[in-house]
């Protein structure tokens, strides 16, 4: 497990999700496997190897029209909740209030000062060092 401060996850954000694997798949050989979400919708792990290295998020639904197609990086932290407050007092936007993932751990969307959008986790599994 990635260590607090260490980016552990990445996840592509596309209305296209049939595109985007076809293309990975093509490309250096991904599979997929699909998780459904609490809310019912899908979510694919992709797969190097049989090991999990990203995820694809559809944002094909209702509610999600105005985001476009980006990687979005998440960053370890030892504490979410604390981690996130600091974020805010010097500068960042919340744009996903905390949130859990059962299983993954308890999450944020943050938008850094000057616009780019970065997720935060504190993964259920395995210590996360801490640091100040």
């Amino acid at each position: 497990m990635a260590g607090h401060g260490h980016f552990c996850w990445n996840e592509f954000v596309t209305r296209d999700p049939e595109g985007f694997k076809s293309f990975y798949a093509q490309t250096v050989g991904w599979t997929y496997q699909a998780q459904t979400q609490p809310d019912g919708e899908c979510y694919w792990v992709a797969l190097a190897n049989g090991e999990p290295v990203g995820g694809i998020f559809p944002t094909n639904r209702p509610g999600l029209e105005g985001i476009p197609d980006c990687w979005m990086p998440y960053l370890a932290v030892d504490d979410i909740d604390a981690r996130v407050a600091k974020a805010v007092a010097a500068g960042a936007q919340l744009m996903k209030p905390i949130f859990e993932v059962p299983n993954v751990g308890r999450m944020a969307i943050l938008m850094q000062p000057g616009g780019v959008g970065v997720g935060w986790i504190t993964p259920t599994q395995g210590p996360i060092s801490k640091s100040t």
